[in-house]
Parts: structure tokens; C-alpha cells; sequence
């Protein structure tokens, strides 16, 4: 998808100007090309723009590039499907209004950690905004096909945790400041979403009974399921009284993380969150649950997970004591993984729904029109996407677990 029209040189100008508040700043060239290739994401327009222009009290050109993030205000299909999902306005309220006071709670506690990427312009009436891009200080994405290794995921579990312990504390301090952001994936608003996960169970439903016969068990389990995929996918969403909920990120995945490596052992040394459009006021495992099942090597994810469990429950209970919150206990680790499993729905379906689409190798039809729609386009592409060597696997190695969990019953939201 092309970069919007009206996104030209003055508007850069002006926005350059606004963010250096230096009215007399002048773009001197402006080269604009897609940030992403299809399959990569689905939750926008992606524009990379290099910039050079000059301050006006510096003789020098700077050079820099910027990632320019708009909606889909120019497809009015996918404007309609988004709408009661509010992603746009809620993640430009996130970066101007919520991140910069998570920063500053940490810094309470002389951590000085950045979490986030910096967006240096928020246009809300254009939908728009503008990040620094991360790659020119060394960012870049891992693969999303090869997925995350243990050092990959503890690095973006520490800075997780810090995000989710200081939202408590927000929260708690500005009395329930954050509790308005209930627009999850699923939520009581709206099931707009539910062409792309009802319509991918029936996919992955089809796959099994046409290519796994001594599997199609869980075949008719997942049509079965299907009717009230959605409601039971709300009622995981909905904060649990009397647990420490937190602003979850809400798409935590390998292509919402920019990792920096050390250049001489080219081994992870730092990680930063990008993308909080589907942020959300919940449990804090439903993110873990998300992380864990959509982006981690195998067998990493069926054997390890217990592991990074106790690492992230380190983090995120120091932070929350050493911010002296006080509205719930801190659970014991003990307790905290009995949280974990009340919202283990969500680790079903990030695995089974969400991950075929985003290891997804054929990308020709990958976009948002065939990952919501109905057509035969669309129904073909969430079959394809089953048809992978890799989910093939997961799906003969997680679906007994999950049928084991209860998790594949169309009564658990009883």
C-alpha cells in the first residue's frame, strides 16, 4: 500500500519544525519508500522517510530517517472493520499521554531503561505518527519465520515486565487512569475481528480433518468450538478482580520488538517495544501467553516456558514493590502461575489462530483484505497458511496439551 498523498514535503517540514520548535528549519530533500513487505504487518501503512534539512542556527545538513506510521483511512473496508477497535487514536494517546509517565515512574527508582521507541509527531487528525527509526541506532528485526531464542525472549521479558509493573502503579496512583483502554482483540465493543480468528479455526478445523485423518478428533472439536470462539475469547480478555492487572501491550510478537547486538559476538544486548495498538487494561499473561506461542523457537516453547514464567515474575514483583504498590498483594510465584493458567485460552489461540498466519511463507495474497475477509481470496489464504511443514508439527504437538487443558471445549466459558 502506498504512503497517502497529502504525506508530502510540507507536511515534513512542518513537522520537523514542531518537534526541533524551530520555525525557521528548512527540508532540503525527502525520499519516501514502504518500511515493511506484505505478510510483515497488517495493523497499518509503514512509510520509511530520509529526510535531510539544516536548523536554522547550524550551517550543517543533518540526514536522518523516520518510520511514518498512518491508518487505513483510504480503504474504506478496512476503516469500517477497524473503527470500533479505536487502534489509531488509542496508540497515539499511549506515546504522547501513558509512555512517557511509565518512564518517568522508573526512574523513581533510578532505572533508567528505555522501553519504548520515541515518536517525535502525533497527528490525530490524520491518524498519523512518526517515530524515530530505530534502525540508525543499530535496531533491526529478528526473523519472524526463525523465531526467538532464550536470550532473545529474557531481554524482551525484562523490559515487559518493567512496562507492566509501572502501569500498575500509574494506575493506581491516578485512580484507574488506564482501566478506559478495554479494546483488546477481543472486547465487549465489537466482533469485527471475528472473519480472521473464527474463520482461521475453521481453516485450521479443515486442515485436520482433510490431512491428519487419525487426528480428526480435534478436528471436530475445533468446529464445534467455533460458535463461541469469540465469547469465550472476551471473557479471557476481561480484568480478573482482585489480580494486579497492568496496560498490556496487547501484540507482544517478533515483529513488535527491534533488537540492538553487540557487533563483535552478535549476541542480543538490548530490545525495544514498538506497535501499541491493541494495548489493554488485563492480566499481564495474557501478553506472556501471546509472546511465548506466536514467537518462540521450538522446542523452546513446549519445554522452557515455565522458565521464563519465574524470570518475568521476578521482574515485574520487584518493580511493583520498590514502587510501593498497594491496591492487591504481589502474588507468589505460586499464585502468579495460577493466574497464568485462568488465561491459558490465549496461549491456544495464538497458537493455533494467530502464529500460521504470521510464519506464513506465501505472502502473495498476505493483507488485510484476505486476513479479514470472506471471499474465496481470503478463505484460501487462511487454508494456505496451514499448510506449512512447521504448524503442521505444532499442531500435532499442541493440540493434545490444549485438549488435555480443557481448551478446545466449547462449554469452558461456562
Amino acid at each position: 500500500m502506498d504512503a497517502p498523498e497529502w504525506l508530502t514535503e510540507n507536511y515534513m517540514l512542518e513537522a520537523l519544525r514542531v518537534h526541533h520548535e524551530d520555525p525557521g528549519l528548512q527540508l532540503h530533500s525527502m525520499h519516501v519508500q514502504p518500511a515493511m513487505a506484505r505478510g510483515e504487518n497488517y495493523g497499518g501503512v509503514l512509510t520509511r522517510i530520509r529526510a535531510q534539512y539544516q536548523l536554522s542556527n547550524s550551517k550543517q545538513r543533518l540526514e536522518r530517517s523516520f518510520i511514518v506510521k498512518t491508518s487505513f483511512e483510504e480503504d474504506p473496508i478496512a476503516s469500517a472493520i477497524m473503527a470500533p477497535y479505536d487502534i489509531f487514536n488509542r496508540e497515539m494517546r499511549i506515546y504522547e499521554e501513558v509512555l512517557p509517565k511509565l518512564n518517568r515512574l522508573l526512574r523513581e527508582i533510578d532505572d533508567t531503561d528505555q522501553l519504548f521507541a520515541t515518536a517525535i509527531h502525533v497527528d490525530y487528525k490524520r491518524q498519523l505518527l512518526i517515530f524515530e527509526d530505530l534502525s540508525e541506532r543499530g535496531y533491526v528485526m529478528a526473523s519472524r519465520l526463525q523465531g526467538l531464542d532464550i536470550t532473545h525472549v529474557k531481554l524482551i521479558l525484562r523490559k515487559l515486565a518493567k512496562m507492566h509493573a509501572t502501569s500498575a502503579v500509574l494506575n493506581e496512583r491516578q485512580n484507574g487512569c488506564l482501566e478506559t483502554y478495554d479494546r483488546g482483540f477481543f472486547n465487549r465493543y465489537t466482533d469485527n475481528y471475528s472473519p480472521y480468528f473464527v474463520g482461521s479455526l475453521l481453516a485450521c478445523a479443515e486442515y485436520i480433518l482433510k490431512n491428519m485423518p487419525d487426528r480428526a478428533y480435534y478436528g471436530h472439536k475445533l468446529n464445534a468450538l467455533a460458535p463461541h470462539y469469540m465469547e469465550i475469547g472476551k471473557r479471557c480478555f476481561a480484568p480478573t478482580a482482585g489480580h494486579i492487572n497492568v496496560l498490556a501491550h496487547g501484540d507482544l510478537w517478533v515483529n513488535n520488538v527491534m533488537f540492538k547486538y553487540d557487533p563483535r559476538t552478535s549476541e542480543p544486548v538490548d530490545v525495544l517495544l514498538i506497535d501499541f495498538q491493541y494495548t489493554f487494561w488485563g492480566s499481564p499473561t495474557l501478553d506472556l501467553h501471546h509472546l511465548f506461542n506466536t514467537s518462540l523457537q521450538e522446542p523452546l516453547r513446549l519445554h522452557k516456558q515455565d522458565v521464563l514464567f519465574q524470570y518475568y515474575h521476578s521482574i515485574f514483583s520487584d518493580v511493583l514493590q520498590r514502587l510501593n504498590y498497594s491496591t492487591h498483594p504481589v502474588p507468589s510465584l505460586n499464585l502468579f502461575r495460577q493466574q497464568v493458567e485462568q488465561k491459558r485460552f490465549f496461549a491456544f489461540h495464538s497458537s493455533c489462530v494467530v502464529q500460521p498466519v504470521m510464519i506464513s511463507e506465501d505472502t502473495k495474497d498476505a493483507d488485510f483484505n484476505s486476513l479479514m475477509g470472506e471471499d474465496e481470496r481470503a478463505l484460501k489464504f487462511k487454508y494456505n497458511a496451514y499448510c506449512n511443514k512447521q504448524v503442521h508439527k505444532n499442531l500435532i504437538n499442541l493440540l493434545p496439551l490444549f485438549d488435555r487443558r480443557g481448551l478446545l471445549e466449547a462449554n469452558q466459558a461456562d
